[in-house]
C-alpha cells in the first residue's frame, strides 16, 4: 500500500518457518518496545529532575514536549524514507540516533542538555517506527503475519503498560539517569542484529518535503512555546504574542506548501473526506487528554498524596493496563461496534470519569475506593477509542493511502499531547501545598472538556460500505492491537505501509 505520490515496493516474502525468520519480528518489537517505553517511563523523572536542575513544572514538561513534537513532525515524512533508503538502514538509523540520545540524556551535565538528548531522541523513535513494522510486513510469512502484528503492537502495549512501575522502581532505587542508561544495551544490540540483514531493495524516488517538515515542527514548537510560557511572560506580552502568531504562520505556510509539495509534508487533500477529518480532529483532542493524564498523575500522586516514585509508578498501572487489555479485547470480538460507537462511547467515558475526579479528588491517599476506580474508567475509554479513531483513520481513505492517512492521524495525537502537557504545566506550574488539590482539579477539567469534544467529532465517524468489508477481512490484526489500522494485513511489503498500521500504542499508557 501506498500512496498515489510514491511507486509500489514489492519486497519478496519467504514462506520458511526457520528460526533465522523470527529476527525480524524481535527487531521490529523491539524498537517499539523502547519508543513507547521512554513514553511513560520519563514521567517518573520529573519530580527529581526539578530537584536536580531547579526548573519548575513548565519547564520541566518540554521533557515530554520535545520528543512529543519532533515525534510528530517526522512520523508521517518517515514512511517515505523508509521507501526511499530501505527499512533496514531506515531501522538502523533510527535505533542508533535513539540510542546514542539516551546516552546523551542519561549524562547531561545541564537541562539545556538533557531537553537537546530529548528532541533527538523524538527523531530517532520517528525514524524506527516505521521501519520496525515494515519488517513485521515484509519479512513474516502470510500464514503467521496476523500474529506478527499482534506481537509488535502487544510488545508497545507492554512498554507502555510497564513504564510508570519500571521507572518508579529505577527512580526509588538509583537515579532518573538511569532511566536513559536501560535504553543502551538494548539499542545498541538492536542496531547490530539489524545490520545483519539482507538489505531490501528500495523504490526511490523523491524526499519528502524537507521545508514542509521543518514548518510543521517550528509551528507546532511556536505554539507550545507561547502556551507554556505565556503565564511566565504575561499572555499580553509581545514574547508570548509573537510565539503563538509565529505558530500560527508557519502552521499556514506549512498547509500550503503542502498543498503544491510533490512529496508533501501533511497529507491535506485526505481532509477532503469528512470521516478522516473528523477522525483528526478526534485524535487532536484525544491526545490532549491522554498526554495530559501522564502527566498530571505523577504530579499529584507525588505531590499531593505524597507517594514516592516507586508507589507512584505502580498506582499508574493499572489504567496504562487495562487501556492495552480494553482494546485487544475489542479487536477480538467478533460482533465489532462501530467506529462512531467506539470513540463517542469510549472518550464519554474519560470525560464523565474526568469530571467525577475534578469534582471529588481525595487530599488524602484513597487509593482503592478513587484512584483504581477512576483508572478503570479512564483506561476502558482510552482502549475504546484507540481502536476506533486508528479505524476510521484507515478506513475512511482508498488503500493506497492508508500509510499518509495513519501517518497524518499520529501526528494529530501528537500536536494535541503536546498542547495538553503545555497547558497542564501552566495550571500546575508552581503549586504548594496550600494549593490543595484545585489546580489537578482544573487539570481533570481540561481532560473532560477535551474527551466531550471528542464524543462529538466521533458522532461523524461514518464509514462508506465498502469500508465495512475490508474492516471485517482485517478485523483480526486490528484485534492484535490498539488501533491498529485493520489494513495491515494487506500489506504487500512496501516499506511505507508500516505507518498504515503504526496505530496508537501510545494511547495504551493512559493513567491518570
Amino acid at each position: 500500500m501506498t500512496s498515489s505520490a510514491e511507486p509500489t515496493t514489492r519486497v519478496p516474502v519467504t514462506s520458511s518457518a526457520e528460526p533465522s525468520s523470527r529476527l525480524p519480528l524481535l527487531l521490529a518489537c523491539g524498537g517499539a518496545f523502547l519508543a513507547f517505553l521512554d513514553v511513560t517511563i520519563t514521567n517518573l523523572a520529573v519530580p527529581d529532575l526539578g530537584g536536580d536542575f531547579s526548573v519548575g513544572v513548565t519547564s520541566l514538561s518540554w521533557v515530554v514536549t520535545l520528543y512529543t513534537i519532533l515525534f510528530a513532525a517526522l512520523l508521517a515524512p518517515a514512511g517515505r524514507l523508509a521507501d526511499v533508503v530501505g527499512r533496514r538502514r531506515l531501522f538502523v538509523a533510527g535505533v542508533t540516533t535513539f540510542t546514542v540520545a539516551s546516552l546523551l540524556a542519561a549524562l547531561a551535565p545541564t537541562f539545556g542538555v538533557l531537553l537537546a538528548a530529548r528532541a533527538v531522541q523524538g527523531v530517532g523513535a520517528a525514524l524506527m517506527m516505521p521501519a520496525s513494522l515494515a519488517f513485521v510486513l515484509a519479512d513474516t510469512p502470510p500464514a503467521r503475519r496476523t500474529a506478527a502484528i499482534g506481537l509488535w503492537s502487544a510488545s508497545a502495549a507492554v512498554a507502555a503498560a510497564a513504564g510508570p512501575a519500571l521507572g518508579g522502581v529505577l527512580v526509588d532505587a538509583f537515579d532518573w539517569r538511569v532511566l536513559f542508561c536501560i535504553n543502551v544495551p538494548i539499542g545498541a544490540w538492536l542496531a547490530y542484529r539489524a545490520w545483519s540483514l539482507p538489505t531490501a531493495a528500495e523504490a526511490g524516488g523523491p524526499l519528502p518535503d524537507a521545508l514542509g517538515t521543518a514548518l510543521v515542527a517550528g509551528s507546532v514548537g511556536l505554539v507550545v512555546l507561547g502556551v507554556t510560557e505565556g503565564e511566565q511572560w504575561g499572555w499580553s506580552s509581545a514574547a508570548t504574542l509573537a510565539s503563538l502568531a509565529g505558530g500560527a504562520v508557519l502552521g499556514a505556510a506549512a498547509l500550503y506548501r503542502s498543498g503544491r509539495a510533490r512529496v508533501p509534508a501533511i497529507e491535506t487533500a485526505l481532509w477532503r473526506s469528512r470521516t478522516y477529518a473528523s477522525a483528526n480532529v478526534v485524535s487532536l483532542l484525544f491526545g490532549v487528554a491522554l498526554y495530559a493524564s501522564l502527566l498530571l498523575g505523577v504530579l499529584f500522586l507525588t505531590s499531593v498524596w505524597r507517594y514516592s516514585a516507586l508507589e507512584a509508578g505502580f498506582a499508574m498501572t493499572p489504567a496504562a493496563a487495562w487501556a492495552a487489555v480494553v482494546g485487544v479485547a475489542i479487536g477480538r470480538s467478533e460482533r465489532k461496534p462501530s467506529p462512531a460507537a467506539l470513540v463517542s462511547g469510549g472518550a464519554l467515558m474519560i470525560g464523565v470519569t474526568s469530571v467525577a475526579l475534578a469534582l471529588w479528588v481525595p487530599a488524602d491517599p484513597h487509593f482503592v475506593t478513587a484512584w483504581l476506580p477512576g483508572g478503570f474508567g479512564l483506561g476502558f475509554g482510552m482502549g475504546a477509542v484507540s481502536v476506533g479513531v486508528s479505524s476510521a483513520a484507515a478506513l475512511s481513505v482508498a488503500p493506497e493511502k492508508f500509510a499518509a492517512a495513519t501517518g497524518l492521524n499520529i501526528a494529530a495525537r501528537q500536536v494535541g499531547g503536546a498542547l495538553g502537557v503545555a497547558i497542564l504545566a501552566v495550571i500546575v506550574d508552581g503549586y504548594t501545598p496550600a494549593d490543595g488539590v484545585e489546580p489537578f482539579q482544573l487539570g481533570y477539567w481540561l481532560m473532560a472538556a477535551a474527551c466531550f469534544g471528542a464524543a462529538i467529532a466521533g458522532l461523524r465517524l461514518v464509514l462508506p460500505a465498502a469500508a465495512t468489508t475490508v474492516a471485517a477481512g482485517a478485523a483480526t490484526a486490528g484485534a492484535a492491537a490498539p488501533g491498529a489500522s485493520p489494513g495491515a494485513t494487506e500489506a504487500i511489503a512496501s516499506p511505507t505501509a508500516a505507518a498504515a498500521a503504526v496505530s496508537t500504542a501510545p494511547a495504551t499508557t493512559g493513567g491518570h
